[in-house]
């Protein structure tokens, strides 16, 4: 054993998590490789009985069963093939006005990050579909490319949320009321999109052209109704379904994520999308994703109880106690600012398991609402999706651009940062008005 200052401890393993990101480690190796190593300098053998332990926890807990079943959900609305009939609906609905096929893009966001509950899925369908038309219309490659990333993040904020039922694990709030929290708030972002490209595209027409007359006269007014109606109402059902379980206290969130997958799976064969192979490829890729989450998560909670076993947690909470004298509010935006700048760097399960330990005692103890700080640090986790150089949906879009488009990973990042300032705004919005996050959860049991 090695006696190592909690300072140093700090230092060393978060130095730790930068130089094996950097050289292209997974995450999850990465945190749990570390709590190996100095927790075995630190502890010596018995570190093994801890991390043991804490691993164990992790994998037999409970209320992570939703998370598989969100993902499988997710899966099963994929395959079903309503994203593109509901699409060429709403950009028809949308169709007139300038930007409207960028606006037709995050309302579908919108509506399908409440069905899914991750953000992958969303950012890779709605690329797929939409860059093309966008870009064969004369859209500003930048707005194009922000609109689906930002849009297509909201998944993992909007719930059903599996960032969410993290939180819930690693708080004690119940996972309904963190979703009810999280209602308003992630509405608040979409609105604030869906504005400022309506004022982009109002101020200056190139960037989003209204579709061509001809194309919008494609199909009857009649058609374009029983085309929107067939395709949003049974979204709208099973989000009732999945929430509506959960918030009366029916079911609790595995059991409402079950729910939720079976209906999505009924969707499936409603739709003549159903076969054996599909419903094979949907279950496989839930269990990849699965297993992936759970390592990070396993890798994320050896991590931190080797740091704060180590005192390494002690050091975080001195260090924003020293801003006392900027009062309650000054350590507020410096955890906040930590939250942020990590959401850069760091996967944000990692985030919430490092930090979580942390900054809720400390938050409680400065005698801000539990649930309302939890929601706010969720809001800015959404912005570590889209925020270079490891924003997940910067990648997604990347990989699904097509070469004739001529768009870079540059071209992204820059079509990302008006959408980052408007997450901030949203962000202080919540900050300001505390009920767009605690009003909703009052009505959930």
């Amino acid at each position: 054993m090695i006696e190592i200052s909690p300072l140093m401890v700090v230092l060393l393993m978060f130095g730790g998590i930068f130089v094996g990101l950097a050289i292209g480690a997974p995450i999850a190796f990465v945190l749990g490789g570390l709590a190996v190593i100095f927790g075995f300098l630190g502890w010596g053998p018995s570190v093994w009985h801890l991390l043991a332990g804490r691993s164990y926890d992790s994998v037999t807990n409970y209320l992570l069963v939703a998370i598989p079943l969100f993902i499988l959900m997710a899966n099963f609305l994929e395959k079903s093939g309503i994203a593109e009939d509901l699409f060429k609906a709403m950009m028809y609905v949308f169709g007139p006005l300038n930007g409207g096929i960028a606006l037709a893009v995050t309302v579908l966001c919108i509506v399908f990050a409440a069905c899914t509950g991750i953000m992958g899925a969303t950012v890779v369908s709605m690329s797929l579909m939409s860059m093309p038309i966008m870009m064969k219309n004369g859209y500003d490659k930048f707005l194009a490319t922000g609109t689906i990333c930002t849009g297509g993040s909201l998944g993992i904020l909007i719930p059903p949320s599996i960032m969410l039922v993290m939180m819930a694990d690693r708080s004690g709030i119940s996972v309904g009321r963190l979703f009810a929290g999280a209602f308003i708030p992630g509405a608040l972002l979409g609105i604030l999109f869906i504005a400022y490209i309506a004022i982009v595209c109002w101020i200056d027409p190139s960037k989003g052209p209204a579709l061509p007359l001809a194309e919008r006269n494609a199909i009857s007014t009649n058609e374009k109704i029983k085309l929107l109606l067939k395709n949003l109402v049974p979204p709208l059902i099973l989000v009732a379904g999945v929430l509506g379980f959960i918030w009366t206290g029916v079911a609790t969130p595995s059991e409402g994520a079950g729910v939720g997958a079976f209906l999505a799976l009924l969707m499936m064969i409603l739709y003549g999308k159903f076969t054996w192979r599909d419903f094979r490829d949907c279950v496989y890729s839930s269990f990849k994703g699965s297993c992936m989450v759970m390592t990070v998560i396993v890798g994320a909670t050896c991590f931190t109880g080797v740091f704060i076993g180590l005192g390494g947690g002690q050091v975080v909470t001195d260090m924003i106690l020293s801003f006392d004298f900027m009062g309650k509010w000054g350590m507020f935006f410096v955890m906040q600012f930590i939250v942020f700048i990590l959401g850069f760097l760091i996967d944000w399960i990692g985030i919430i398991y490092i930090t979580f330990p942390i900054f809720l005692p400390l938050a409680n103890q400065l005698g801000f609402d539990p649930l309302w700080f939890i929601i706010i640090m969720s809001v800015n986790l959404q912005m570590s999706f889209i925020t270079p150089p490891f924003g997940y949906a910067l990648f997604y879009m990347k990989g699904t651009v097509q070469d004739w488009m001529k768009i870079t990973l540059l071209d992204i990042y820059k079509g990302i940062i008006p959408f980052v300032v408007l997450q901030i705004v949203g962000l202080l919005i919540c900050v300001i008005f505390p009920a767009t996050s605690t009003w909703l959860p009052t009505f959930i049991k």
